[in-house]
């Protein structure tokens, strides 16, 4: 059974529609500041290896390092470095207060290099993780996040930060929290059992309103209440039962601190050490049931029927390939949980002042003009701040299906190649 939206048939739609001209490449492997490691591509324009601007490209999991905006940033003198987080194609255990670090990495090898204005790029999940990170690289050491939503020490105070000159944010949804409030399945009744259901919290069932795919349907307000309402529970459950086994670790690592600890029986000190070793894995099941994802009567754009990642959520709700199936209770309170994470840009944009360029995609089928477009917009505290919507675009500018060339990407590249030069050229 072939789920997968057909965006994804002909190879990564967020790579390279055409390669880039007159340009070299540098393989990069960096050090973070907490000592890993991380690769990356540094691109430049073969005229200028070193520019005087670069952009930074990067996703929590989703590798960057080919992206569809850098031809045209090249041809414009900018280069462009893409690279991977520590857990490249794998978020089961992203945790953003540790990702952010990458991020740094890449803002202080083009420091080194002789960068003057780095800019952030954020496309889809590269946008809150670049907002984190710039939200704690403009703080006082002493403000930063002092511990993970897991409660383990993030130790950001003791880190040199280098924030960003400038940050665009093309297609970025408000954090894969916020994306798991609106898309996790709220009449799951038993976590251990995908097929236990609450019928009436069954978006998928014709007695709430649900009509077969690809027919839009049209959900009752008093069903979207309590649907909205009854993820949200969901979510705090989940988020408690990550939070109790995340706390049964951080007991096992006090208890091997304390002193008395060489004082146990052998068996006693093992035990602890397996407790503090024991890494949980949580399995989420069904989480494609947005809403929106059949009913765009609730809010209103030019997109097609279903999710970004499916034509059919109704059985794509069902299968592996979703939003957080898969994580460490520290992943998930960091980057799945909408109500823990600190990933989120309506948390962080306030406290950025930094010019800032946001731009909505209308065709978008997993981020929204009301619900998350203007709103993201809107929680921008720059001064200089600029909105631009494409209303005929998809999440990654990509072409109809078996297209080559793809006029929105150039479209968009114009907007942001002026935009970048107007203020940092």
């Amino acid at each position: 059974m072939l789920l997968v939206a057909k965006t994804y048939w002909g190879g990564a739609p967020f790579n390279f529609r055409r390669p880039p001209e007159r340009a070299n490449v540098t393989p990069l492997l960096l050090d973070t500041v907490d000592h890993r490691q991380i690769h990356g591509l540094f691109w430049t324009p073969e005229s200028t290896p070193v520019p005087s601007i670069a952009v930074v490209c990067m996703h929590p999991r989703v590798d960057f390092t080919r992206h569809y905006s850098f031809p045209r940033l090249l041809e414009a003198g900018i280069g462009c470095l893409g690279a991977n987080t520590r857990n490249p194609n794998n978020d089961t255990d992203t945790v953003h207060e540790q990702i952010i670090l990458d991020v740094a990495a890449c803002v202080a090898y083009l420091r080194d290099i002789g960068v003057r204005s780095v800019i952030l790029l954020g496309n889809s999940g590269g946008g809150p993780l670049n907002a984190l990170f710039q939200d704690q690289a403009v703080r006082a050491p002493s403000d930063r996040i002092s511990h993970t939503p897991a409660g383990a020490r993030t130790r950001l105070e003791s880190y040199e930060l280098s924030p960003a000159d400038g940050l665009v944010y093309a297609s970025a949804h408000k954090g894969e929290g916020r994306i798991i409030n609106q898309c996790i399945d709220p009449a799951v009744l038993d976590e251990e059992d995908a097929f236990a259901t609450d019928p009436a919290l069954d978006m998928y069932s014709p007695e709430n309103g649900f009509v077969p795919a690809p027919e839009w349907s049209r959900y009752p307000p008093d069903f979207v209440e309590r649907y909205r309402s009854a993820q949200l529970d969901r979510v705090r459950r989940i988020d408690e039962k990550a939070k109790n086994l995340a706390q049964q670790s951080l007991n096992a690592e006090a208890s091997h601190a304390d002193p008395s600890f060489l004082r146990l029986p052998p068996d006693e000190q093992r035990q602890i050490l397996l407790h503090e070793a024991f890494e949980p894995v949580l399995v989420i099941y069904r989480t494609m049931a947005n809403l929106h994802y059949a009913d765009h009567h609730l809010d209103p754009s030019t997109r097609e029927y279903g999710s970004l990642l499916s034509d059919r959520p109704d059985l794509m709700n069902m299968a592996l390939m979703g939003f957080g199936r898969i994580c460490t209770p520290r992943a998930w309170l960091s980057t799945w949980s909408g109500l823990s994470s600190n990933a989120d840009l309506m948390k962080t944009l306030p406290g950025i002042e930094q010019p800032t360029l946001v731009v909505n995609a209308g065709k978008d089928r997993e981020i929204y003009p009301e619900s998350d477009a203007k709103s993201i917009f809107a929680a921008v505290g720059a001064e200089d701040r600029t909105f631009h919507s494409f209303p005929n675009a998809r999440h990654y500018f990509e072409p109809e299906f078996g297209a080559k060339d793809a006029p929105d990407v150039e479209a968009l590249m114009d907007l942001v190649v002026d935009w970048i030069q107007e203020r940092f050229a």
